[in-house]
């Protein structure tokens, strides 16, 4: 097979695409197809090689071919692998543990399927995971590795043969297609698995897998590219149609790559992976997962058909040297951007600027150029190794200087790696990101008595004394004056962000119980120290919150201050509101608190309209606007999301205070 610098020109468009999509998604919503034009390309190189081996041979040796991608894959990766470990271990130890298991499912190329088990979404946006793009790497080595086997059996039927395999594996990867688009589920997804399960979600050995998730990241529904590319290459052989009458064809091969061009442009602009849910969670793209993945592969295939004809204009076009030179590093700029561009964006908003993507891209060609100069082609052209068994010696002085200055920085390098994997290894599994650790800090100090009584064991029924701490409502006292607005009215804290940052505990005692979702949990710690109960949960719709005053309200354990945010995650309709206030009857719980919402999310318009007129059918309901509150301290809200979470100790402190004013404890609040 004779080098085609087409297809280097078309790697690189492919991974153009990939870093623009991964800097912002916002550039080009498609970018991530760029992956599946790999996988074509790949199925299509691998097996003209292992025809052509065969053909020159007789036979097809798995150790030749074994080691040599071996020899091509694996020295980048490593170095990247390394890098990343030195960089954990010397500037952000506190993600070691998380990023632990990354990088031994890096080292195995198992990638894939370790994201889908520990659940870790492609799509997740506020998480520190420097080796999420491994995933592709996985899914193309376990086809090096199966392939190869099967080719075995494919020559041995005879060259006769062959394009019959070519038509059977294009009918294998419409079914591919077929079956993957049965398996998807369209609509609205919860972006974190809910409790017992939920649509779009399947339990497997008893995890909660993501349905879509694993279809995105999956060996068998990602084999369509693959499987397209070997037909491709089973059909489609350069040396052969150039000897046929197809060499006299360039110009309707040109206006075949126009067209696959054309597709795979459109497909890149207009298609995306998911997007906010109409009523909660994420929604997953229904024309990516049924039939996206296969036009990609269809439009790849007609450029590829087009490039590898030596004589059109889209070979021509496809083979100048910009496009060679960053097709023949692709490998390395898709190992090295990644991690690069985590570390750019660390504590700021995911969506790269102009500026920090230049940087970012600037900093990945460096690093993709040194590590195919000194570290890829000397390994696998076998220069190493013919350099470590002494058989290619230093015959100047120069040269002999420069070898033991290489030597010297291979043995610094060993030992500063060698110091990370350690460090990684041995450290503890702590949480890593803002919100994360919020969550885990929120939910040490929510309310246990809430949580016992949330999850009781199998088979047996809550009461009063099975609650520690529990106080029945009969006794329990007003607890606090009506609030300075009065019921039904809305409250206004006004509270000043650089006035808001500090309180003490207050002096006497407030029942009050606050229900909310992640935002509250991250102020629970704050609301506690005030003396307010707290039972707060990620992703929490407003059933949950429904279902969990149905549970205690039985109990007798509802204060008669009750403070509730919910419709963050998800629609919630009016008729689960009446639910939620069924268990919160004015003549025994006076006085209830609905916060607002704040969310760059289709449904919180509705939620806050259907929250604002609560008042008017419960007496007993007064609003804290948070929506309206939050823009006072817009700058402390998490970068990461849209601005719904609370990102610093100011705001979450603004928060609390918010709700101390409003239900009565101003005087217990001390400005900074």
């Amino acid at each position: 097979m004779p080098y085609v610098g087409g297809l280097d020109g078309l790697r690189a468009l492919a991974v153009g695409a990939v870093v623009v999509y991964h800097a912002n998604h916002g550039w080009l919503p498609g970018g991530f197809l760029g992956v599946e034009v790999f996988f074509v390309i790949s199925g299509y190189l691998i097996t003209l090689l292992l025809i052509g081996e065969h053909e020159r041979n007789g036979r097809i040796s798995l150790r030749a071919f074994w080691r040599r991608r071996f020899r091509r894959l694996l020295p980048a990766l490593y170095l990247t692998l390394a890098a990343v470990a030195v960089y954990l271990a010397f500037c952000w130890r506190a993600a070691q543990g998380r990023v632990r298991g990354d990088l031994v499912a890096g080292l195995t190329y198992t990638t894939n399927w370790f994201q889908i088990w520990v659940g870790q979404s492609y799509t997740a946006i506020e998480a520190f995971a420097p080796l999420r793009h491994l995933w592709s790497l996985a899914v193309e080595e376990q086809f090096y590795l199966v392939w190869p086997l099967l080719m075995v059996l494919v020559v041995r039927l005879g060259r006769d043969r062959i394009p019959r395999v070519g038509a059977a594996l294009v009918v294998l990867s419409v079914a591919i297609a077929t079956a993957t688009a049965l398996a998807f589920v369209p609509g609205d997804v919860e972006t974190t698995c809910p409790a017992g399960g939920g649509r779009g979600y399947a339990t497997v050995f008893g995890r909660c897998i993501n349905i879509n998730e694993a279809l995105y990241l999956g060996s068998f529904s990602r084999a369509g590219g693959l499987a397209l590319g070997a037909a491709m290459a089973m059909l489609w052989r350069p040396v052969a149609i150039m000897r046929g009458p197809l060499r006299r064809r360039a110009r309707r091969l040109d206006l075949v790559a126009l067209v696959g061009a054309a597709g795979l442009g459109l497909l890149m602009w207009r298609v995306t992976l998911s997007g906010p849910g109409r009523q909660l969670g994420i929604r997953y793209s229904t024309v990516l997962f049924r039939g996206g993945f296969l036009l990609t592969g269809v439009a790849t295939v007609l450029v590829i058909g087009a490039v590898t004809h030596q004589r059109t204009a889209a070979h021509r076009l496809m083979a100048i040297a910009p496009l060679r030179w960053v097709g023949m590093r692709s490998y390395g700029i898709y190992l090295f951007h990644w991690p690069i561009f985590q570390v750019l964006r660390r504590g700021l908003a995911p969506e790269l600027s102009a500026l920090r993507f230049a940087i970012g891209a600037v900093v990945t060609c460096v690093a993709a150029e040194l590590s195919f100069r000194y570290v890829e082609m000397p390994v696998r052209q076998g220069r190493l190794a013919e350099w470590l068994r002494g058989q290619r010696r230093a015959r100047t002085a120069r040269a002999r200087q420069r070898t033991r200055a290489l030597i010297g920085l291979f043995g610094a390098f060993v030992l500063v790696t060698s110091f990370a994997a350690v460090s990684v290894a041995l450290s503890d599994n702590r949480c890593e990101g803002g919100q994360e650790c919020d969550n885990e800090a929120g939910r040490q100090a929510v309310d246990p008595a809430l949580t016992t009584a949330r999850t009781p064991a199998a088979g047996t029924t809550a009461t009063v004394a099975d609650v520690p701490g529990s106080v029945p409502t009969a006794s329990t006292p007003p607890g606090r004056p009506p609030g300075p607005a009065g019921a039904g009215t809305v409250a206004r804290p006004s509270v000043s962000p650089s006035a808001a940052t500090t309180t003490v505990p207050p002096k006497r005692s407030v029942a009050a119980l606050a229900v909310g979702e992640s935002v509250m949990l991250g102020a629970a710690p704050n609301l506690k120290s005030g003396g307010v109960r707290v039972d707060a949960v990620t992703s929490r719709q407003g059933p949950d919150v429904a279902k969990l005053l149905e549970a205690i309200a039985p109990m007798g354990i509802i204060p008669s201050t009750v403070v509730i945010q919910t419709g963050t995650n998800g629609s919630v309709s009016p008729a689960t509101f009446a639910r939620i206030m069924k268990q919160l009857p004015a003549a025994t719980v006076p006085h209830v608190y609905f916060l607002t919402v704040k969310a760059p999310k289709a449904w919180i318009a509705a939620n806050n309209a259907t929250i604002r007129a609560l008042p008017a059918s419960y007496p007993n309901v007064t609003i804290i606007d948070w929506e309206r509150e939050a823009s006072a301290i817009e700058p402390e809200l998490s970068r990461s999301d849209g601005h719904i979470h609370l990102r610093t100790p100011k705001a979450k402190q603004f928060y609390a205070n918010m709700i101390f004013r409003a239900i009565g404890l101003t005087d217990q609040i001390k400005p900074v």
